[in-house]
């Protein structure tokens, strides 16, 4: 088999991070496959922000604040999880769904195509010996982080990625079967 199809086949997330994380020479290799997503009409619906260093404590302050927006009775432990999320890799990659008006292409595909952007960044993470992994949750949607992100209001976070050093073995997945997917017309 391939080496490629090989990395394809066997990546998986990591939630245990450490650093080191990507250089910034590594970064701008991640960036440019994303920048091979698939882009009907040439859209370029994508941007990404990256928070490393001490960066990652003033986002967590952010998103501690904007939890209590929405949860202002959110008791200690969620606020201090909130705090510490940006903490849990050496760099973050905010990815920016950028929504532009096409007559052929919907947003949905621009999203879509934000999205193969950021699986993209993590399947070359893993190529250049670094691991990742995929998180949204309520911070993802919440208008107000995307408003500290520097958002336009046509632009969406559709993924944050957290990227470093994978902090332990390889969790086990399931084999599963291609046939189980699979249907013929």
């Amino acid at each position: 088999m391939p080496d490629i199809l090989q990395h394809l086949q066997t990546r998986n997330s990591a939630p245990r991070l450490t650093a080191p994380g990507p250089s910034g020479e590594q970064l701008d290799e991640l960036l440019q496959a994303a920048l091979r997503a698939p882009d009907h009409a040439w859209l370029r619906p994508w941007r990404f922000i990256a928070i490393e260093g001490e960066r990652r404590e003033d986002f967590g302050e952010v998103l501690e604040r904007c939890l209590l927006r929405r949860d202002p009775a959110a008791d200690a432990s969620v606020r201090e999880r909130a705090r510490a999320a940006p903490l849990r890799a050496p760099l973050l990659l905010a990815v920016v769904a950028c929504l532009q008006e096409h007559p052929k292409v919907p947003f949905y595909e621009q999203r879509l195509s934000a999205g193969c952007a950021a699986h993209a960044i993590l399947l070359a993470a893993e190529a250049l010996g670094y691991a990742g992994i995929w998180r949204t949750g309520d911070a993802a949607f919440d208008p107000l982080v995307g408003a500290a992100l520097g958002l336009e209001r046509d632009e969406e976070v559709v993924a944050f990625l957290y990227l470093g050093t994978r902090d332990g073995n390889p969790k086990n997945v399931p084999a599963l079967q291609p046939a189980d997917f699979l249907s013929r017309w």
